[in-house]
């Protein structure tokens, strides 16, 4: 049996707009609004906060409406002791020893929102479903333990030293269901969590068609040389340093010029060597960043650490190839399934990929267009629609 689900709330500890940049946050939104276009009410619970470094609250609480959406923004708690935070974090992110009581002090001084435990304890017979992510943060597990038997995780779950913290493995059992990005992420979480098969459904996000012209960026930018690409945030979890650091080497190994273009935000410390091929756009519209994408040669995603991977699969819309990290499950999968890239796991292997690439033409067209079949095959949104309202409206 099954209930429609007609009211839901979806939280989430940013919400993606203007600057703020975060594949997470980008998910929420739009399945948030997917959800309303359906004909559901909605409401957007988040914080005040923009930037995911500092936490601040730049934004002032209250509500407003934005598109479809009721978003209601309630401030961070700025009492949060950092040191704490960032020493257990240390010890977590690397598998270290610790408690569960070092555990809570970590998440007590993550990110959270005491306003806003206060709407869900005080408004929760508002919503029927309430759709809450990402799991790495204190909001997300205090969140869903007022509500539980309503509540729905969308993990955005890595393979990753904060993975194996015991909270997490209550976290995924305690709630009614879970919204996986992807069939590996799904995997990973029935192995950490001893999760059964039944549980949890992939339902990932859908992507809309775009054209664009292939060389209007290079045309803008003055660009003369092929460029690889990189968009998102610009930080180590991302591969960022590893990317920059083999291109220097490979440019100095294969004599190719090639140029590396970068959108999105954070800061870089690029070897002096490829510094000046370094293009850094910075934060760009969607419409920037497409035609970026539809003109490099390759988009290359050398991060770990991801359970969906937006970016690569709008790269594909766009018809170019991607060349990710093989250690990666999430985006593997993703090249595999679609024949519409390459992975590498070391440096020669990063240099035969990326030369190849390069060097043929005919190869990265073929592959472009298989990735394009792909997406559109597998992420129209009625077809994402439809499994989200299905998880979301099960009772069982």
């Amino acid at each position: 049996m099954s209930t429609t689900a007609e009211r839901v709330a979806f939280v989430c500890p940013r919400f993606a707009e203007g600057a703020t940049v975060g594949g997470a946050e980008t998910l929420l939104r739009n399945l948030a609004e997917h959800t309303a276009a359906a004909g559901r009410r909605v409401t957007f619970l988040t914080t005040c906060a923009t930037n995911h470094f500092t936490w601040r609250n730049e934004r002032p609480p209250g509500q407003l409406r934005i598109r479809n959406l009721d978003v209601r923004f309630f401030p961070v708690d700025e009492d949060r002791d950092l040191e704490a935070f960032l020493r257990v974090q240390d010890v977590i992110s690397r598998k270290g020893h610790y408690s569960a009581d070092d555990e809570m002090t970590w998440l007590r001084n993550s990110v959270n929102s005491r306003a806003l435990y206060r709407h869900l304890e005080d408004h929760g017979s508002d919503y029927d479903r309430i759709v809450i992510g990402p799991y790495l943060f204190g909001l997300a597990v205090f969140a869903a333990r007022i509500h539980p038997g309503k509540t729905f995780l969308v993990p955005c779950l890595h393979d990753e030293g904060f993975a194996y913290a015991r909270v997490f493995g209550e976290l995924f059992r305690s709630v009614r269901g879970i919204l996986f990005n992807s069939e590996p992420e799904r995997d990973l979480a029935r192995r950490l969590y001893d999760l059964p098969k039944s549980c949890g459904a992939v339902v990932g996000m859908g992507l809309d068609d775009f054209t664009v012209s292939a060389d209007a960026f290079a045309r803008r930018r003055g660009l003369t040389t092929p460029y690889i690409m990189f968009a998102g945030r610009r930080e180590a979890g991302k591969g960022i340093p590893l990317l920059m650091d083999y291109l220097a080497l490979f440019r100095k190994r294969t004599r190719l010029d090639v140029k590396l273009v970068l959108t999105g935000t954070g800061s870089i410390n690029p070897p002096a060597e490829l510094a000046p091929h370094i293009l850094d756009a910075g934060f760009v519209s969607e419409e920037e960043k497409h035609a970026a994408l539809a003109g490099a040669a390759v988009f290359c995603h050398p991060s770990v650490n991801e359970s969906f991977g937006i970016v690569i699969l709008e790269s594909w819309l766009a018809r170019t190839p991607v060349l990710v990290h093989g250690r990666c499950n999430v985006t593997r999968y993703h090249c595999r399934k679609s024949n519409g890239g390459l992975w590498f796991m070391i440096y020669p292997e990063f240099e035969e990929a990326l030369a190849c690439l390069l060097q043929n033409e005919k190869l990265r067209r073929a592959l472009g267009e298989s990735g394009r079949r792909y997406v559109l095959r597998e992420y129209a949104w009625n077809s994402i629609e439809r499994k989200l309202l299905k998880a979301l409206d099960e009772t069982n």
